[in-house]
């Protein structure tokens, strides 16, 4: 009998329909049975001896909630006994749209365990919303990367490792193919709290590095060094391939899955595994050959997640954030129909507005790397990227102009959204920050930097105390002074933080509603009787309109 080995996940949800994703542990078909009626069902697929399945859930209706439940080959398996009911809730038109981010997650530790790095905000977000449905809850959660680290293995997870192969070889406690990627997955997608919130929380994904490995494509010679190597071959062929099947699938809508080449040929072969094989290949050799990137729409609200990552130019004289590709999809996306979004949101896992001396040192260290001072401060200049991961959007100038001429564009004209939101997360705290443009060519859309991370992970105290100093006048200043030694030109833009640093597991989460938004954010603490639960920080109103 077939058995449900993960999941399921709701994610994409339209006006009528949803996709629900789930693991199991042998061919079968997966059906969603909804209490309205709506259902729908799949045949599994496999990818290196697991198999997987999209479920497409059909005859929903738009501003409703139904309980659902998942059979395979008709045994009921989901929900688990004395689990809360698991809903698929479509967005209304004429309804607010709650919209939570964040950003780095570790595993939470199992039930019973301490958590050396305090409660997962996850976690505690599922608590509540258990606890209390008629909880307001979240439309749809943003995971801005990191879900799974490849590099940074737990305890349980190096033992499981210990027994499959030596340690002493390469890449050691890392994460070294498809399958043990599948452990990774597992280990954070079943903790309890968690499997529940994804299970009736849809949710859209993109990766950053660590879902492959710290700084990942930082540079060229970045690169070239990890493909010498013995281990990264199959490390960046298994990250690909895993994060199509567990995260990428799930972002795309029906309609983009009826239409994608690869998923039909995986879904019709006996074993799909050559098909995706070959595909990541491919997206490894060529970046520029495969999209990551995708939209969603919530009614009046836009919501484009940039893949920024895979997709860059990393030659050192046409560095660019976004392949020339990308940018255009980007460009076309932001521009299309702006009589028909009060809200544009554009995911990026990278912040795009950071603290000024990480950003003058981003831009001073891509000018040492480029040769402005020399082949030997050149060497230097590499190793300073790397060290301190120097390799945000200020690392490609080129690519932080053109966002910013882009949002000014949008953000512009007849119709313009009231708001064009930068969403991202990486550096392990929460931030609000707002750009200036020279009079006469902003935008009229009232535009922020809205940064927040971790969901779940350490903030060591070099971090929060770096990171206020970056915040800082003198530390403005001292970015300023590389930035001249480098003779690096000052950004078209200024801008500064209206909010933050906040330190902590954290989610921020944006209600909009006409054309009026504000945005919470909320930490997850920790209760005197050992409970969780998140607290609201601060709330801010970021645009007048219709009160959420």
């Amino acid at each position: 009998m077939a058995g449900l080995r993960l999941g399921p996940l709701l994610r994409y949800t339209g006006d009528s329909s949803a996709t629900v994703w789930v693991e199991t542990s042998r061919p079968c078909t997966a059906e969603v049975r909804c209490a309205d009626g709506a259902r729908g069902s799949a045949a599994t697929f496999q990818i290196a001896g697991h198999h997987y399945a999209l479920v497409e859930v059909t005859g929903l209706t738009a501003g409703t909630s139904t309980a659902y439940e998942v059979f395979l080959d008709g045994t009921r398996v989901w929900p688990l006994p004395d689990a809360p009911p698991s809903e698929i809730r479509l967005h209304g038109r004429d309804g607010p749209v709650r919209v939570a981010f964040g950003s780095c997650r570790w595993a939470a530790p199992p039930a019973g365990e301490p958590d050396p790095v305090g409660p997962d905000a996850l976690d505690t977000l599922a608590a509540r919303l258990a606890a209390d449905p008629r909880a307001e809850r979240p439309d749809v959660l943003l995971l801005l990367g990191d879900q799974v680290y490849a590099d940074e293995t737990s305890p349980a997870f190096r033992r499981r490792l210990e027994a499959r192969r030596d340690l002493e070889d390469p890449p050691g406690t890392e994460v070294a193919d498809y399958e043990e990627y599948t452990w990774l997955y597992h280990e954070s997608w079943l903790d309890p709290e968690v499997r529940w919130l994804l299970s009736t929380v849809p949710s859209c994904m993109i990766f950053d590095d660590h879902d492959v490995v710290d700084d990942w494509n930082t540079s060229a010679s970045w690169l070239a060094d990890m493909r010498a190597t013995s281990w990264w071959r199959e490390r960046v062929l298994g990250g690909l391939m895993s994060y199509w099947v567990h995260q990428h699938l799930g972002n795309l809508s029906p309609a983009e899955l009826a239409a994608d080449p690869l998923y039909a040929a995986v879904r019709e072969a006996a074993d799909g595994t050559e098909a995706l094989r070959a595909f990541a290949c491919r997206a490894d050799a060529e970046p520029a050959a495969v999209r990551w990137s995708y939209r969603r729409d919530f009614g009046r609200v836009r919501v484009l997640m940039v893949d920024s990552r895979a997709a860059r130019v990393l030659a050192e004289d046409a560095r660019a954030m976004l392949d020339p590709g990308e940018a255009a999809w980007l460009r076309t996306q932001a521009l299309d129909a702006p009589d028909e979004v009060d809200h544009l949101l554009i995911g990026t896992s990278l912040p795009w507005l950071l603290p000024h001396l990480v950003h003058d040192a981003e831009g001073w260290s891509a000018a040492l790397c480029r040769g402005e001072e020399g082949s030997r401060r050149a060497r230097f200049g590499e190793r300073l990227r790397r060290a301190a991961d120097l390799e945000h959007w200020a690392a490609f100038p080129d690519s932080f102009e053109a966002l910013a001429a882009l949002i000014a564009e949008a953000g512009s004209g007849p119709g313009a959204p009231a708001s064009v939101l930068v969403l991202s997360g990486d550096v392990h705290h929460a931030y609000i920050a707002e750009p200036s443009w020279p009079a006469g060519s902003g935008p009229e859309a009232r535009t922020l930097q809205l940064t927040c991370s971790p969901v779940h992970n350490s903030v060591p105290l070099s971090m929060r105390l770096g990171f206020r100093f970056g915040w800082s006048r003198l530390g403005r200043a001292l970015g300023r002074a590389l930035a001249g030694r480098g003779r690096v030109p000052r950004p078209s833009i200024d801008w500064h933080r209206t909010g933050g640093p906040w330190f902590g597991n954290q989610l921020m989460t944006l209600t909009l509603r006409g054309r009026g938004a504000m945005l919470r954010l909320e930490q997850a603490r920790a209760e005197s009787g050992g409970e969780a639960r998140l607290v609201t920080v601060q709330e801010v109103r970021v645009t007048e309109g219709d009160r959420p």
